[in-house]
């Protein structure tokens, strides 16, 4: 009679401690974007704060301000001064398509003309004779999805005072969890309902792919955007900071990356007469730009993540439709312990198979023997 009222009040437990963080989650949902940044930059901050602890020993509130000081100044003032510089660019580009001083159609129809007779012939049996066809192939076959992930990237401001304070929650959060990290780390993980060996490789599996993803991919498509608006600048392109931002998210999307931005804008060049301008766009982005990704990725990852290409792409865009850019992180890291929880019931399932027939075959000796 105990034991059966200790197993309603621990099922009672189990129910109450889950409502109580579904609600929680609830209450803060509406700051789940701030958290979640707040979570990957403590992690991805640790080793610097360790350092800074190291000088301050005695002082972990120092130590923690001057980590916040850093991440303010070299990674969230250069966004805010490069957000506003591109959403002004956006600005001046839709004007001019609204007043009709940049018609795609018309640069459509030049690079169409500009085409050996026999692409042209090829272009129209396949139905890229004009501009409205093609738009309508292109989002079909697309899905529009990088108009998309565009319009995410152009829309971060909408909402001034929420944003305001999103980025100060987020702050605040940050500083304590650079703070007391190394104890609320381990303390989520013993309260998992999970096995200590599944928890650290669970955990281990999150923070490295965590790492990869913003080492490996944020950055890689924050240099070969800069590049890329470079590139742009040089050869007299206008709202070359927005042409760089499209080529940063574009780098995001393994075997696409940025050649679906520089190509087409080379092919337009070239077809206009511009032709060391589209010479110059093409060796920038083969050889430069190109190579930024196998030059620097090895160098800011270290190790394979594990995770197939095609997956990366899918759960990227999946996740940015979901989540807007926080999914650029989300989506690779979601499927990588999808991957790590589905390998580990294997793993024991097979165990379990392996004991259960070393059983078996004992039980059948320990019957021959007495037989």
């Amino acid at each position: 009679m105990a034991l059966s009222a200790r197993r309603i009040e621990n099922g009672g437990l189990v129910l109450f401690a889950g409502f109580v963080t579904l609600f929680l989650g609830a209450i803060v949902s509406s700051y789940a974007v701030a958290l979640l940044w707040s979570v990957l930059a403590a992690i991805l901050f640790q080793p610097l704060y360790h350092r800074l602890r190291a000088r301050f020993p005695d002082r972990p509130n120092t130590a923690a301000l001057l980590t916040l000081l850093i991440i303010t100044v070299a990674v969230v003032l250069p966004t805010l001064i490069i957000g506003t510089m591109v959403i002004d660019q956006a600005s001046g580009v839709y004007a001019k398509v609204r007043s009709g001083q940049i018609n795609f159609a018309a640069y459509f129809q030049q690079v169409h003309d500009a085409l050996p007779l026999k692409l042209q012939q090829l272009a129209d049996k396949a139905g890229l004779d004009s501009f409205e066809r093609t738009q309508a192939q292109i989002s079909n076959a697309i899905g529009s999805r990088v108009s998309m992930i565009a319009s995410r990237a152009l829309s971060i401001g909408a909402d001034a005072l929420a944003a305001v304070v999103a980025f100060g929650v987020g702050l605040y959060a940050t500083f304590f969890l650079l703070r007391d990290g190394d104890r609320l780390g381990p303390a989520v993980c013993r309260a998992l309902p999970l096995e200590r060996s599944v928890t650290t490789r669970l955990v281990d599996r999150f923070v490295s792919v965590m790492r990869a993803t913003i080492k490996g991919s944020v950055i890689v498509g924050l240099v070969q955007g800069a590049l890329g608006a470079i590139t742009f600048w040089l050869v007299g392109l206008p709202a070359a900071m927005l042409w760089g931002l499209l080529m940063a998210i574009a780098s995001l999307l393994p075997a696409i990356g940025p050649a679906i931005i520089w190509i087409p804008v080379a092919i337009y060049l070239l077809a206009t007469s511009a032709l060391w301008q589209g010479v110059v766009v093409i060796v920038s982005g083969a050889l430069v730009i190109g190579s930024a990704d196998n030059i620097l990725r090895p160098i800011l990852v270290g190790r394979d993540t594990g995770i197939p290409d095609w997956v990366v792409l899918v759960t990227t865009l999946g996740g940015i439709e979901l989540l807007g850019l926080s999914g650029i992180v989300v989506g690779p890291v979601v499927a990588a312990l999808f991957i790590t929880a589905w390998q580990i019931l294997t793993e024991q399932r097979e165990r379990g198979t392996r004991a259960r027939d070393k059983d078996e075959q004992e039980t059948d000796n320990m019957v021959a023997d007495h037989r």
